[in-house]
């Protein structure tokens, strides 16, 4: 997901002044480049905790998701850490100082590592609304399809794919290596694979396939929802155990639809681009580019927000937690 501020040819300032191949830069005011390393750094120190509080949380508590939910979870909030403490502080520094210093190399691990994490993210999210699908729709053999062995092949289903991904793809493919001409050989910079082949291959891959997925199963399970939710409130005796179930499936299924909105609130401004780009002959300035990359960075703060508004035992649980902490 790394691309690289627009930059005019004329720019004097360069990435390395001693180097004659040195990419161009784009200075900006002091006070601008403080206020985004302070507003940058705020959002990531902000992923990193909340996604650490949301995995002591779920540790610690004994709260009323299933356990193959709870270990989805967890997982999705271990990217979520990966995302905030190594993919957002390289990039930061990359978006504001418009120069990449820490080598070609580590270029090609950042990227592919940003791409594993953000794609990994994709497919928990995929998975949790099968999770929700099957607990909506077959609730009396949840408990028997959901085992911590299905939870476990959905996690690793979800990082293998994002793996082969992220590093077969980009790594080993020659075409991912593309650049655009005018930075092909210049030192200081590390540039996204924003060409018309790889980047709608990679658009339909990991964001269209998985959303229609979601899409899908997210439609077929509020059409039943809304009709459990009618047969709920109609029945006002019967606070049987398996109704009791029901209402808990639903609250939690309402949750992560709320999760999985924000991802695609988060992420689609950013794919729409990356798919319309190539076919429009690269005209989108790419410093659109970079705010929306960081728009959809921003979905890994706002998941562990989400369960802090939304889930009253995680806010007890995250108070007691915190209380233990700072007596």
């Amino acid at each position: 997901m790394n691309s690289s501020l627009s930059r005019s040819p004329e720019s004097a300032a360069l990435c390395y002044d001693s180097l004659e191949n040195s990419c161009p830069r784009t200075v900006y005011p002091l006070t601008l480049c403080l206020s985004l390393y302070f507003l940058f750094t705020t959002i990531f120190i902000l992923t990193v905790s909340g996604n650490m509080l949301v995995i002591f949380v779920i540790w610690y508590s004994q709260n009323p998701l299933p356990a193959a939910t709870n270990h989805l979870i967890l997982s999705l909030s271990v990217a979520g850490v990966l995302i905030g403490g190594f993919v957002m502080p390289y990039s930061m520094v990359r978006s504001i100082a418009t120069c990449w210093y820490f080598g070609p190399i580590f270029c090609e691990i950042h990227t592919a590592i940003d791409i594993v994490l953000c794609n990994t993210t994709m497919w928990h999210l995929t998975f949790i609304s099968v999770d929700r699908y099957l607990a909506i729709f077959y609730p009396l053999h949840y408990q028997n399809l959901m085992t911590n062995k299905t939870g476990a092949t959905m996690i690793s289903s979800s990082w293998g794919l994002a793996l082969a991904f992220g590093f077969v793809i980009v790594i080993s493919d020659p075409q991912a290596k593309i650049r655009s001409s005018f930075y092909k050989d210049c030192m200081g910079g590390c540039f996204s694979f924003h060409n018309r082949k790889i980047g709608v291959k990679y658009s339909i891959i990991f964001y269209v396939i998985p959303v229609c997925i979601i899409i899908t199963v997210y439609s077929r399970i509020f059409l039943v929802a809304k009709r459990h939710a009618k047969v709920i409130h109609s029945c006002n005796k019967c606070p049987k155990p398996s109704t009791l179930l029901r209402v808990k499936d639903l609250k939690a299924t309402k949750t992560f639809a709320i999760v999985i909105g924000t991802f695609l609130c988060c992420w689609t401004p950013y794919f729409m681009c990356n798919i319309i780009d190539p076919l429009i002959g690269h005209s989108i300035d790419n410093l659109l580019y970079e705010s929306l990359m960081w728009l959809a960075y921003l979905n890994a703060m706002f998941n562990p927000l989400i369960y802090v508004f939304l889930y009253s035992w995680f806010r007890q649980t995250a108070k007691a937690l915190l209380s233990k902490l700072f007596m």
